[in-house]
């Protein structure tokens, strides 16, 4: 029940719920009952003369389903806001032993294997809350920005990073042992689940200025980090008009945004990660709301991780990718707080970011975060049709593949940026979770589509 609900007092009502523990004192007893609607529960109070089936509810195991009647009291001087007297309760569902989730500590690991019933536990309650506040604080972010909501395929044709690690949509009867040729397939050729809405996205910008998506993308790579997923969520807009330093000023200011609505509205769930989960956790966000985040090159990030390499396992040079000790290190050691590293070698990158004039890097960054390392990955978009084409040929792609990407080059192009943001990634920053397969409701990874 929410605080809201206060409007009830003194009332007779009847509340469903899942009993998440049971105490017994011989003559009178206590629910924790859950709805469902807050973090919280409410403390259902039990009494053996007044309530005709006492002993049955109080042998009541963890995770039963109730209907529970009784006055909602009113309790402000306690550590509850209400409570309720229950003269009747309804016993819908009872477990029994085999129940997977006992009171006793359950590891993670083991919950992992009850995905469908970790929603049940205090710690996965306030994980998917704080979810679905992130989610909503999201879209009111770019909506009050007016930004256009894409809903952008989530079947392509294309590869938009380049990296072949897609997962292949066929028609194919894998039983009959016949193959079909690519024309032959029921989409008329090679169809992949997509990795990316950014080449779709670009599209709608040159058409709407400002649009963003929010939506699954899929990756194949064969991966069991723990900041690795095959099915994840995906933050994507695209802005025309706008360069690469503009772009930067979003993503600070979104993620700030999204901060402070957890602050107001999951205050309880946030409280309970600072304790349990990450020691400092708020004290942590605090200081990305108050602070601007640092922002540098590639060259100054190579040349201050460079003073360091004597202590890192992949040493550092010119050139190299950014490792997850590196990005560690500027962001816990150095800085300490949110870094964006910006103007990276173009052999490093994605074929559509936009090449400096030293024809050495392009105008990407990343914005590396303490914990967790890369959150957002970001370019100002190559907008110059022949530019773009040659970067495609260095890196071997099929021209053919891009046409009418290419075609956005020629007809009223202009300068545009976006970013990509993994939204199980920012909820494992937010919440202090360690391993991203704790930060969705059910995840696919290699071996494990069970659900």
């Amino acid at each position: 029940m929410k605080k809201t609900d206060l409007k009830f007092g003194e009332k007779e009502i009847t509340i469903g719920g899942w009993v998440r523990s049971v105490r017994d004192m011989k003559t009178f007893g206590f629910i924790d009952l859950n709805d469902g609607t807050t973090f919280k529960g409410i403390q259902v109070v039990l009494n053996a003369d007044t309530l005709k089936n006492y002993d049955e509810v109080t042998k009541l195991n963890t995770g039963s389903s109730v209907l529970c009647s009784g006055k909602l009291t009113l309790t402000p001087n306690a550590q509850q806001p209400y409570e309720l007297i229950a003269n009747k309760i309804e016993i819908l569902c009872s477990t029994d032993t085999t129940y997977p989730i006992q009171k006793k500590k359950t590891s993670l690991e083991v919950l992992r294997e009850q995905a469908y019933l970790r929603p049940r536990t205090n710690l996965f309650n306030a994980v998917f809350r704080v979810r679905s506040e992130a989610s909503f604080a999201l879209h009111q972010f770019f909506n009050e920005r007016g930004f256009v909501y894409l809903h952008a395929p989530i079947m392509t044709s294309s590869d938009c990073e380049g990296a072949g690690e897609l997962f292949k949509v066929s028609t194919q009867d894998i039983y009959s042992g016949k193959k079909l040729k690519p024309e032959d397939e029921l989409l008329g050729g090679p169809v992949f689940l997509s990795p990316s809405c950014q080449l779709e996205g670009e599209a709608f910008a040159l058409a709407f200025g400002n649009i963003y998506t929010f939506g699954p993308s899929f990756r194949a790579e064969n991966s069991n980090t723990i900041k690795h997923l095959n099915e994840f969520w995906h933050i994507e807009p695209e802005m025309a008009f706008c360069e690469l330093f503009d772009d930067m000023d979003i993503m600070e200011s979104m993620i700030k945004y999204v901060i402070n609505h957890l602050f107001v509205k999951c205050k309880d769930e946030l409280e309970l990660f600072n304790s349990f989960v990450e020691e400092g956790l708020l004290d942590k966000l605090h200081n990305v709301t108050d602070n601007e985040f640092a922002r540098i090159t590639y060259d100054t990030a190579i040349e201050q991780l460079s003073k360091n390499n004597a202590n890192f396992e992949f040493k550092v040079k010119w050139g190299c990718d950014i490792q997850t000790e590196h990005e560690k290190y500027l962001t816990e050691k150095i800085y300490k707080k949110p870094v964006f590293v910006y103007n990276y070698p173009k052999e490093i990158k994605a074929f559509y970011m936009r090449l400096n004039d030293d024809n050495k890097t392009v105008k990407a960054t990343d914005l590396l975060v303490p914990g967790i390392g890369e959150l957002c990955g970001a370019s100002e978009r190559e907008e110059r049709y022949d530019v773009l084409i040659n970067r495609i040929k260095e890196l071997g792609l099929k021209e053919e593949d891009y046409w009418w990407f290419l075609n956005l080059r020629k007809f009223g192009s202009v300068k545009h940026s976006g970013f990509g943001m993994g939204f199980e990634r920012f909820i494992m920053y937010v919440t202090g979770m360690k391993n991203i397969r704790d930060v969705i409701p059910f995840p696919r990874t290699p071996k494990n589509c069970k659900y």
